[in-house]
């Protein structure tokens, strides 16, 4: 509206009485805390690599290896079937991985969600359980083949290894053990 009660106050567009009149602006709801959608897409693309990181990130694949080995040993072929050892083996990672889960979910989850951090600052304090958990059950010489075919220097301690190589290095450590443990069963 461009009349005398137009978009500058009493006296239209080209008055003097309103240049100087300010505007309030209340944002109700704007919180530093995340959106609805932004939980959505987070929560849809960790139901999408959670079959990854259960493969890669925990001792699922360990456990699994093992209770096949143990099957075979014992000469049954397909009793218990696939999906119990499985099951078993699933339940049995995530009683292992409960204090990991825990202190995940105190260091980044809880204050991403209560607007504490930012993503990038939870997601590196939530990757820190996990990162301890991996160094705690890898072998040196698992570290040190994975640095080294990444074509990376040494570090000078276990600590300072890239996230990417623990996992890496964690995978292949479990799957040594379970070996291990399946040839002396």
């Amino acid at each position: 509206p461009t009349g005398p009660d137009g978009p500058r106050g009493p006296q239209g567009p080209s008055g003097d009485k309103g240049d100087d009149a300010t505007i309030n602006v209340e944002l109700d709801g704007l919180t530093d805390k995340p959106g609805n959608s932004v939980l959505l897409l987070i929560g849809l693309s960790m139901l999408a690599l959670l079959p990854a990181i259960m493969l890669s990130c925990t001792s699922f694949t360990k456990i699994f290896v093992v209770l096949g080995l143990t099957r075979n040993a014992l000469g049954l072929q397909q009793t218990p079937p696939n999906q119990v050892l499985a099951g078993l083996a699933l339940f049995l990672s995530l009683f292992i991985m409960a204090p990991v889960l825990s202190a995940i979910n105190d260091a980044g989850v809880q204050p991403y969600m209560d607007g504490t951090k930012t993503t990038s600052e939870a997601f590196k304090d939530g990757m820190e359980p996990l990162r301890e958990f991996m160094l705690d059950n890898t072998g040196d010489e698992e570290l040190m083949l994975l640095t080294s075919v990444a074509d990376r220097d040494l570090p000078a301690n276990r600590e300072d290894v890239s996230t990417v190589t623990p996992v890496s290095a964690f995978v292949l450590s479990g799957l040594k053990d379970a070996f291990i443990i399946g040839f002396i069963i």
